[in-house]
Order: C-alpha cells, then structure tokens, then sequence
C-alpha cells in the first residue's frame, strides 16, 4: 500500500485520505479511508474504491482488510482469509454505518 496522506484512527470528518491499492492482478485502485475500527482486539479498515474520476464506485463496493502499523507508524493491510473472521468484520462495520446514519438524524 502506497500512502498519499498519514494514516491514523482518528479520522477527520471533513478531509478524504486516500491510499493505493496494488490489486492481486497487478491493477492500481485509488481508495478513500472510510473508518479504522477495532474487532477482538485487531484493527481492520474500510476502504472506499472510486472510479478514474475520484468518485466512490457505483456498485457501493468496500473493502476490508487486517489493518496494523509497525513501529514506525508505517500502515500494512492484510487480507481476511477466516469466513468467520470476515463475518465478525462485515457485521462490524455494518454497526458502525447504523450507528453513523442513526446520528446524522439526530
């Protein structure tokens, strides 16, 4: 993963960080940092893919991967091989989008 902008939990609200993927084919993608998140004490990421434009993709796609830093502040990500790793994870970030739709209308 290439960093264009530092990466850290606290995520500002109003400013995309952006990173590049180098996808299992060799292709590049350009994704937006939705969240960093906590399950069973390992952090994960959620990753926004967006188009040549910089637009969030239209198939509503989102990655998640294993998400840590080294010693240096240096981020690597990691797949998710466990289905029921995956599983925890997915239903996470699902919470996570409940609960972010359920304060915008408040």
């Amino acid at each position: 993963m290439n960093d264009q902008n530092k990466n850290n939990n606290a995520l500002p609200d109003d400013e995309d960080i952006c990173v590049t993927l180098e996808m299992d084919d060799g292709t590049m993608a350009e994704c937006e940092i939705l969240t960093i998140f906590e399950v069973n004490s390992q952090d994960y990421i959620a990753l926004l893919p967006l188009d040549e434009k910089g637009a969030p993709n239209e198939e509503g796609t989102i990655y998640l991967y294993r998400y840590q830093e080294d010693e240096e502040g240096s981020p690597s990500l990691e797949n998710i091989m466990d289905d029921e790793e995956y599983e925890a994870v997915e239903e996470r970030f699902d919470e996570l989008l409940d609960e972010a739709e359920f304060e915008d209308q408040l």
